[in-house]
């Protein structure tokens, strides 16, 4: 059964930090690509980033650019969103999600499975 599990997040000021961790079981990174997603009330879902399964390829949205990181480490299971420079418009819930497939898509309906999420408010 694959499952993901985010944790990481929290109450942060504006120009903070936090780092998301997405701890997955029942299934390899190493055929796997895992997106990270957000959506704010009232908004609909954004895909943020995405690490692929083959080569460890990453793409970012244009808002978080600059100061977001995707990685992962394949022994651990887990994938890893490091935000930095946090703004009160990053505020959101953060779920990451499992595509079998080699490669990211940037949609949420191309991701099979789904954690539950981790809250993020940036407010100061």
């Amino acid at each position: 059964q694959l499952q993901l599990v985010e944790s990481g997040g929290g109450l942060v000021q504006p120009g903070g930090s936090l780092r998301l961790s997405c701890a997955t079981s029942g299934f390899s990174l190493d055929h796997y690509s895992i997106g990270w997603f957000r959506q704010a009330p009232g908004k609909e879902r954004e895909g943020v980033s995405c690490i692929s399964a083959r080569g460890g390829s990453t793409t970012y949205a244009d808002s978080v650019k600059g100061r977001f990181t995707i990685s992962k480490d394949n022994a651990k299971n887990t994938v890893y969103l490091q935000m930095n420079s946090l703004k009160t418009e990053d505020t959101a819930m953060y779920y990451c999600a499992a595509r079998l497939h080699y490669y990211c898509e940037g949609y949420g309906g191309a991701y099979n499975d789904w954690g539950q999420g981790t809250q993020v408010t940036v407010s100061s």
